[in-house]
């Protein structure tokens, strides 16, 4: 069975039930046809380099609560990445970044059971300005060197920072 927060379809009421469509099990309205597709939630996340450290935040929330990641935050429908990306490292650390090249896209097939993104796109930023200080959901914000990395959340944020520390050393 899919998993999935509808019992009852969203257009007539009527309760769903699972069938097959196309290649997997789908949850159906037997009275409208209507079908349930389960998007990914889509996160998005910036990687800020400044004065040979990088910013990460403290996470508030689960998943990885109290570990520190990159700011990042989820993509709404209809909203642009890149501006989500800024918006974010601003509501985390009130700084103003502005978002250039794409560094990376992430699939994360355990995110259905942390209640993370399960698409991860990464980007990198230039920092433009504003006073560090944690908020929104970050318990504490930083700039950190390669060696002084505290205990780090998710896979994509140790993929960047090992990508950023590798980048570091070949300069």
């Amino acid at each position: 069975m899919p998993r999935s927060e509808f019992v009852y379809c969203p257009r007539c009421a009527t309760r769903l039930v699972t069938r097959p469509v196309g290649d997997r099990p789908r949850q159906v309205c037997p009275q409208c046809d209507f079908i349930h597709f389960t998007d990914p939630k889509v996160g998005i996340g910036v990687l800020v380099q400044h004065q040979g450290k990088v910013l990460l935040v403290q996470r508030a929330m689960t998943p990885e609560q109290g570990k520190w990641s990159i700011p990042a935050g989820f993509l709404d429908h209809g909203e642009e990445p890149k501006a989500v990306a800024a918006r974010e490292v601003l509501e985390e650390t009130n700084l103003r970044v502005e978002v250039g090249e794409l560094l990376g896209v992430y699939h994360n097939p355990l995110a259905l059971e942390q209640g993370g993104a399960s698409i991860f796109i990464l980007y990198r930023a230039r920092l433009l300005g504003g006073e560090l200080r944690a908020g929104d959901d970050a318990l504490a914000a930083g700039f950190f060197s390669p060696d002084e990395m505290p205990e780090l959340a998710f896979a994509s944020t140790h993929d960047a920072i090992q990508r950023w520390q590798q980048a570091e050393t070949d300069e």
